[in-house]
């Protein structure tokens, strides 16, 4: 390298003034440039990466703030059910729907039990509940029966028909369930 360095400087120094100052000039531009590519523009490239990098994760701490809040009102909604479902009545299931039934005036044509899923903290009890030929009144006045009952009770599902030899009644079909710790 020492060799290299030393054959340049005699060759700048065999060089007229005219054409040092030309040479000079020339490698004040190329370390200026180098200078300029090399470090100016990777500073700014680095700052615009370093500036969307920043929205982006100012855009994912919005989305976690989000989901956070949801997760903390899911929290909240699952404790409230979780106390509700210790401090609840416990009963037989069918009991409780056949006398809900019969203060809503509601006929209930079956209750059918059905299987469900097994679970480390609670046991679920399921009932596919049949109406025949019942108003809209009296499903609505059960329905609200159920959903605010003592015992914890959730419907499941529910399907309604109008009968066509009795447009003013309803076959209903819906399931309850409800939840006891084990």
């Amino acid at each position: 390298m020492k060799k290299l360095w030393s054959r340049l400087r005699a060759a700048f120094d065999d060089l007229s003034e005219r054409e040092r100052i030309l040479v000079s000039i020339v490698g004040a531009l190329f370390i200026a440039l180098v200078v300029y590519f090399g470090v100016i523009q990777a500073s700014l490239g680095l700052r615009s990466d370093a500036q969307r990098r920043l929205t982006q994760a100012e855009q994912q701490l919005k989305v976690m703030s989000r989901l956070r809040r949801e997760f903390d009102d899911v929290n909240e909604r699952l404790t409230s059910v979780e106390q509700r479902i210790q401090s609840s009545t416990r009963g037989n299931l069918r009991t409780t729907l056949e006398s809900l039934a019969q203060a809503s005036k509601a006929t209930v044509e079956s209750m059918e039990p059905q299987a469900t899923p097994s679970n480390d903290l609670y046991r679920e009890t399921k009932v596919e509940v049949a109406l025949k030929q019942v108003t809209l009144q009296q499903t609505v006045s059960y329905l609200h029966q159920i959903e605010s009952s003592d015992q914890v009770l959730s419907v499941k599902s529910l399907r309604m028909r109008t009968r066509k030899d009795k447009p003013g009644f309803l076959d209903v079909t819906f399931t309850v369930s409800t939840f006891e710790p084990i």
